[in-house]
């Protein structure tokens, strides 16, 4: 989903045809106002064009003015912003800390895993694990925190898992069909045990995923690979957190692959206050 079509639609789901009934009946319709968005925990800015563009369409063109840029570090009490307006502006309120929130929380997570594997050849990536209709945002916040952006869907790469595997037949002429036609689209292929890294050297991945393989398993596995093939990218993925992820950058990968970046990545605390 297009960033403004979310942004109607998460104001359409609070206004419905009633309007804001609060500001509506209980604010002055000349009222002016003017709100802080401060943070309440440390984080990682991210999301101030959606923000702008929510005051922008729910509060007549009223836009923040930012206190921090965007990617920066932020500590807890720090006034991200504040913003001037009618009375709109609460209105507005909870569906832009909602976007800032979610894509801090993230930016915020990703910023982490990144720092823990500083000094590595390992860069961190996202997954498609994204709630509906947030695919383009979270990956961007992702990219604003410091990490990479896996396959934006289905359509962009190749990714040949166990159903797949399970699946298939002739996956040799498959492959060289696929090839022929898509000659610059990447075929990754995910292997959870010796045989399957096998398989995925002999049919030319251009990335190899290590899903859920313990420490040895994944130096062993490693080691096969940059013998047989230096050119193929080494993935590891499955229930990495950030207690495990600088000893598996150790083991010397290209990508780690981090499903919670945008399926669990907590939110950050910021509100909206008005000045007295």
């Amino acid at each position: 989903m297009k960033v403004d079509a979310l942004i109607r639609a998460a104001l359409a789901e609070d206004l419905k045809t009633s309007g804001d009934l609060s500001t509506i009946y209980f604010l002055p319709r000349n009222a002016r106002l003017q709100a802080r968005l401060i943070a309440k925990q440390d984080g990682v800015l991210c999301g101030r064009k959606i923000v702008d563009a929510v005051f922008n369409r729910a509060a007549s063109g009223a836009r923040p003015r930012w206190a921090v840029k965007e990617g920066t570090p932020f500590k807890k009490g720090v006034v991200l912003a504040t913003i001037t307006g009618g009375r709109n502006l609460l209105t507005a309120e909870r569906t832009a800390l909602n976007f800032l929130q979610h894509l801090c929380g993230i930016a915020t997570l990703t910023h982490a895993f990144v720092n823990e594997i500083r000094g590595t050849r390992a860069k961190i990536y996202d997954t498609r694990k994204t709630l509906p209709g947030w695919r383009e945002l979270a990956k961007y916040a992702v990219r604003i925190g410091g990490g990479n952006n896996h396959r934006q869907g289905l359509y962009d790469m190749v990714m040949l898992k166990d159903n797949h595997l399970a699946a298939y037949k002739d996956l040799d002429d498959r492959v060289r069909a696929f090839r022929k036609k898509h000659p610059r689209v990447k075929i990754e292929i995910e292997a959870s045990n010796a045989t399957e890294v096998e398989l995925a050297l002999i049919l030319g991945a251009d990335v190899i995923m290590l899903d859920n393989m313990d420490a040895g398993r994944l130096r062993r596995q490693i080691r096969v690979i940059r013998r047989s093939n230096p050119r193929v990218e080494i993935e590891i993925s499955g229930g990495v957190s950030l207690k495990t992820v600088a000893r598996l950058a150790r083991l010397g990968p290209d990508r780690i692959s981090v499903g919670r970046l945008t399926h669990s990545a907590p939110a950050i605390d910021i509100s909206m206050k008005l000045a007295a």
